[in-house]
């Protein structure tokens, strides 16, 4: 019999077996701890879900991704972060100072503080720790991600060796090392190397997404990828939509949940703006999330969350935006 047919009351027999075992529906939602977020997503991402996050360049997608990874490693269960565009040492340094901001908010070393440490040029000498150790929370912060560490496994991705294949392996591997599977995290979906490779770019995406689409739904777990937008998307000053990412038709189309981040300052509209000029500098400091797609719940919702890039993260409770968006920038400073 196709194993990939199944009755409907294997399926009813198979949830009730999971009741039965003392698991149930929670256990399939993955909690981000962006609390605006997960209010929104019936609590967080479900296991055989894609979800899709863009944003232009230098807008925290990475940053946000790996906050989310930090979250559900503390948490107790594992990540697997597909990393194309940055080397682990550099995820650690980001973790490290995130770390340190969460712990001690206004005091707390610096992004480029803790790099220095790492690199050895803070003009201290000594371990990482004992570099560390003039800061307010930096030891700390060392130890907190030692706590989690081995729930956090990177893969030093390229878009010449990286397929589904080997993205899929890795996922079970994990599973064999760990006796868990993990959250599966892609930065980005776009630099997935697609032997054989179409022609054109819209069909390779195509491939890719489904592949990844299928990976979260035969290994039941969530998917995040991060995706690049086309360059009439990474206009400043113009709000990112859906129809702005590369491949636009397959992602829309297969992802469970697209999140989009847009500057703040770049979306609202005109009048928050000329009626009260100090608004200008303080929206540059939010970016706003929005969740464009969403199979588990209500769509179309615009949250916001602070900036705090100098200690490589945001505020993670974040609000909905009460000002009004618009989808390309009417004021020039």
């Amino acid at each position: 019999m196709d194993l990939s047919l199944q009755s409907l009351t294997g399926v009813l027999e198979q949830a009730d077996g999971r009741l039965r075992a003392g698991s149930h529906a929670a256990a399939r939602v993955w909690p981000t701890e962006f609390g605006a977020l997960d209010r929104h997503l019936g609590g967080g991402f479900r296991s055989g879900d894609l979800i899709l996050l863009a944003g232009p360049q230098g807008l925290g997608k990475t940053t946000l991704a790996l906050q989310v990874a930090r979250n559900v490693a503390l948490s107790g269960r594992s990540v697997l972060f597909f990393s194309f565009e940055h080397d682990p040492q550099t995820l650690l340094i980001r973790l490290v100072a995130m770390e340190a901001g969460i712990l001690n908010d206004t005091e707390a070393p610096s992004l480029s503080r803790v790099r220095a440490s790492f690199e050895a040029a803070d003009g201290r000498t000594g371990t990482i720790a004992e570099r560390l150790a003039d800061t307010d929370g930096g030891t700390k912060a060392l130890e907190t991600v030692a706590g989690y560490a081995d729930r956090v496994i990177l893969h030093r991705s390229t878009g010449s060796s990286t397929t589904l294949d080997v993205i899929r392996e890795a996922v079970e591997e994990v599973k064999h090392e760990t006796g868990r599977l993990p959250l599966v995290v892609v930065d980005y979906l776009q630099k997935v190397k697609v032997p054989n490779a179409p022609a054109a770019d819209d069909d390779r995406v195509t491939v890719v997404v489904e592949g990844l689409k299928d990976l979260a739904l035969d290994t039941d777990i969530p998917v995040l990828a991060i995706v690049a937008a086309d360059k009439e998307g990474l206009t400043t000053g113009k709000r990112l939509r859906v129809n702005n990412l590369r491949g636009s038709s397959a992602l829309a189309y297969e992802a469970d949940t697209v999140l989009i981040l847009n500057n703040k300052f770049d979306v609202v509209a005109r009048h928050h703006l000329v009626y009260d000029i100090g608004n200008a500098e303080r929206f540059k400091q939010w970016a706003v999330l929005s969740i464009e797609k969403n199979r588990n719940g209500k769509d179309g919702v615009d949250l916001e969350f602070q900036k705090r890039f100098d200690q490589g993260r945001f505020d993670a409770e974040g609000q909905g935006v009460k000002e009004q968006l618009v989808d390309e920038r009417v004021f020039v400073e």
